[in-house]
């Protein structure tokens, strides 16, 4: 029987009487990309410390591919690891870093690395105090992707890039699935971890609130639209998919759309449409709306 790529039984920490996490029952299957996903302070971090052997838990514990996480000799040789702020080297060259990464980790595809240092147009030349956050960030996820480690732990491991290499790592984390890997990613950026993740874990306030399919996801979808007419408001609330209707002024209204945005668009077709904006709702607040402001 193939042991999970990470599980966590009754995984708690406390900060002093801060309570970080609490009691995290977690099973992450191999061969899976497994988004774990949660506001700010949700708990991400500290759940990936403790699996990392970076920080003990209080109670409960955790092990990575069958192996108890506190024997850290033994779980980094099968791990990769990417955070979210990463620091480098000042006095080392690109090309002197990944060199030394691959010799301390669990080893290293070369041509894969090659591979990889020009999709992330990465260069390699420039010492380390000189990158910019973008660019600390691509040789994290350069070393680690050609480690072709069995697990990659990625925590929220997008920031500071551009779209076009947000593109690029979405792809690299493909690849790995299409390899084999396993790839645990902390995000949360709903959409990163929608377009790549097999399942997601959802964490707020230190729990988990719900284990879910990335197609169960996206009933958390909803999009805040702001309409002004020239004329009376038309009637949206028989419209599939227009909810939380609230009018605005005498000539303005405010809902969220979730699902297909067909319905929605022909209803104010038909109306006196004088300006119309659409927002992204942020993941916290998507949160807040979908599972209450206690749970």
């Amino acid at each position: 029987m193939v042991s999970p790529a990470v599980r966590t039984e009754s995984l708690t920490k406390r900060y002093g009487r801060v309570l970080a996490l609490d009691g995290l029952n977690l099973s992450v299957p191999a061969g899976e990309v497994f988004g774990f996903l949660g506001p700010n302070g949700a708990g991400k971090s500290t759940t990936i410390r403790l699996l990392l052997g970076l920080a003990r838990p209080t109670a409960g514990r955790a092990s990575i591919l069958g192996t108890d996480a506190g024997d850290v000799a033994t779980t980094h040789q099968h791990l990769a690891y990417v955070p979210a702020d990463v620091a480098l080297w000042p006095q080392l060259t690109g090309a002197e870093m990944l060199e030394l990464l691959a010799r301390t980790g669990p080893g290293t595809d070369r041509t894969y690395r090659n591979e990889l240092v020009e999709r992330f147009d990465l260069d390699l030349s420039k010492l380390g105090r000189a990158y910019s956050t973008g660019n600390r960030q691509k040789v994290a996820l350069v070393a680690a992707f050609a480690t072709r480690a069995p697990l990659l732990v990625l925590d929220e491991p997008t920031s500071g890039l551009d779209p076009l290499m947000e593109h690029e790592f979405l792809r690299a984390v493909r690849e790995a699935r299409h390899n084999g890997q396993s790839v645990f990613l902390s995000s949360h950026q709903l959409a990163e971890v929608e377009a790549v993740c097999d399942q997601v874990a959802i964490l707020r306030a230190g729990q988990l609130v719900d284990v879910a399919s990335v197609s169960d996801l996206r009933r958390l979808h909803r999009t805040e639209v702001t309409v002004s007419f020239t004329g009376t408001p038309p009637d949206l609330t028989r419209i599939p998919g227009v909810q939380a209707i609230e009018r605005t002024g005498a000539a303005s209204l405010r809902f969220t759309l979730t699902g297909p945005p067909r319905p929605a668009l022909q209803a104010l077709a038909a109306a006196d449409v004088a300006g119309l904006a659409v927002r992204e709702p942020s993941l916290e607040e998507i949160f807040l709306g979908y599972y209450g402001g206690t749970r």
